[in-house]
């Protein structure tokens, strides 16, 4: 508003306002045509916003527009030396003008209109099956009146106010219309300023300041046409056209943005919860694995037994069956109270025992696979507070990869699980190994879900076991194991210290713990 005030003052105060150009015979179709068109785009997308919220006032500026648009016509059909010498329709001399006058007093009164029904009830609003009919109805009544006062004007031109001397000049009589016209608009503004509640109303209130400036500008200094003063006015108007098109596109534009980003949001959560299902269930079978493994062995040397005269073992590879079910239904526990982040289950465990369990478990796959195993208990570690089940899941995903990456390789097969006291605080325990080993682009990725360096892995082993170990606030890594193979090592606080009381934060590197074959 203070831009347009600013070219208001520049043009109409100075030499410039008395200039009386020439006549540029394609500017009145040329400003006719641009202001039917942002008129119109302007009332559609008022209408679809009626259609939405189906609120009386937007229906009544909707209508004001599309008058403006329509008196467009009228006027430019009318207008002296356009089409016609005198214009068409049969208007006289003075329709074009008076055309002028019905269209800047038609839209003011549309906007108080607007002004005054935004607070409606809006229990009152239309249902949405009326909504239709209701902007088909408006349309034709607006284009009824817009033919009725061109028929009006054009008929009864003889009987009108003489305000037009010729074609280009204007009597004073102009100044007082124009003055009337003025009035009608800053009412129109004082109106929205006094119930105005949103953006819209702001902008209508800018809009009705270029109109007054574009009323203004035509008819003073000079009341003439072609004049300085009569061009300006005419951009104003095409502004005053414009201004709310423009907010209208640029709010169309920030709410597709803002429905696309909620639309992309809520993708990338389901996404998440599939991958999130995804990992559950490979997470399930990649951890029963083993137990089921494990009864299935026990229960085929359990029917070997029962064939046999003294049948003697075959209790014992019962009993395993029954302890390996156990340890199912417990890894299924466990694997839920991951994702849930339960700590209920979490006692003081000797880290010493979880490892001589892992190895127990794996003893069959060590000793088929020819492995050398070296494990020596330290009898200085402290205790740590940990979920069993959860802890010894992660040793034996270690070891499992361990032997795996063995198994697939000649040479030496040794096995190294250690465990050292880290700044009395902690316990770092490292899982070493001969095999295949990892390479330098993989460290990382390894602990990626859906990750595997196996053929028939499934990537969900190495990440659900750093998720374990971070859940205890410790740490899990990978390095190259010298001269050949990986070393897994993850770091547990000891029972009674806490994240704040542990060593500095060293990085994985400066914690690996030396591996000799």
């Amino acid at each position: 508003m203070l831009a347009l005030l600013v070219a208001f003052l520049i043009t109409e105060v100075g030499p410039l306002s008395t200039i009386q150009l020439g006549r540029i015979d394609a500017f009145v179709p040329a400003y006719a045509t641009a202001m039917f068109v942002n008129d119109s785009i302007t009332a559609v997308l008022l209408f679809a916003q009626f259609s939405i919220l189906r609120s009386p006032a937007l229906l009544a500026i909707s209508s004001g527009y599309l008058f403006t648009a329509l008196m467009l016509i009228s006027w430019m059909l009318t207008f002296p030396g356009v089409f016609a010498p005198g214009g068409l329709l049969g208007a006289g001399l003075q329709s074009t003008t008076w055309i002028y006058i019905l269209w800047h007093a038609g839209f003011p009164v549309f906007v108080i209109a607007y002004a005054l029904l935004k607070d409606a009830d809006p229990a009152r609003r239309l249902r949405q099956g009326s909504v239709g009919a209701a902007i088909l109805a408006s349309v034709a009544t607006t284009a009824a009146v817009v033919c009725a006062a061109t028929f009006l004007v054009t008929a009864g031109d003889a009987l009108l106010p003489r305000i037009s001397l010729d074609a280009v000049r204007f009597s004073t009589l102009w100044l007082y219309y124009a003055g009337c016209l003025d009035l009608l608009s800053v009412l129109a503004l004082i109106v929205l300023w006094i119930r105005r509640r949103s953006v819209l109303d702001l902008w209508l209130m800018v809009v009705m300041c270029a109109y007054v400036i574009e009323i203004t500008l035509i008819a003073f200094p000079v009341p003439a046409r072609f004049s300085f003063g009569w061009y300006a006015g005419r951009i104003f108007g095409f502004l005053s056209g414009s201004l709310l098109l423009f907010v209208l596109l640029y709010e169309i534009t920030t709410l597709y943005a803002g429905v696309l980003r909620a639309v992309l949001a809520q993708r990338r959560e389901r996404e998440a919860r599939l991958m999130t299902g995804d990992a559950v269930s490979a997470s399930i079978a990649h951890e029963i694995k083993q137990p089921l493994t494990g009864m299935i062995t026990n229960a085929d040397a359990g029917l070997r037994w029962l064939e046999r005269s003294m049948p003697d073992e075959a209790k014992a590879a019962f009993e395993q069956i029954v302890a390996d079910g156990h340890r199912a239904a417990a890894v299924i526990g466990s694997i839920r109270a991951i994702f849930k982040k339960d700590s209920r289950n979490r006692t003081s465990l000797d880290i010493n025992e979880l490892i001589g369990e892992a190895l127990t478990l794996t003893r069959g796959d060590l000793q088929r696979h020819r492995i050398q195993v070296q494990a020596e208990p330290n009898a200085q570690l402290p205790q740590v507070r940990g979920d069993r089940i959860q802890l010894q899941q992660v040793l034996l995903n270690l070891i499992t990869n361990a032997i795996d990456s063995m198994a697939a390789k000649d040479g030496p097969r040794v096995l190294c699980v250690r465990s050292e006291v880290h700044d009395g605080a902690s316990v770092i325990v490292s899982v070493a190994d001969t095999g295949t080993g990892i390479g330098s682009q993989e460290l990382e990725r390894v602990f990626n879900p859906m990750f595997t360096t196996k053929s028939g892995g499934m990537g969900m082993g190495l990440s659900i076991c750093r998720s374990i170990i971070e859940a205890h606030d410790g740490r899990l890594w990978v390095a190259p194991n010298k001269p050949e193979g990986a070393v897994f090592q993850f770091m547990l606080l000891a029972d009674g210290a806490t994240s704040a009381g542990a060593s500095r934060r060293e990085r994985p590197e400066d914690l690996l713990v030396s591996s000799r074959s």
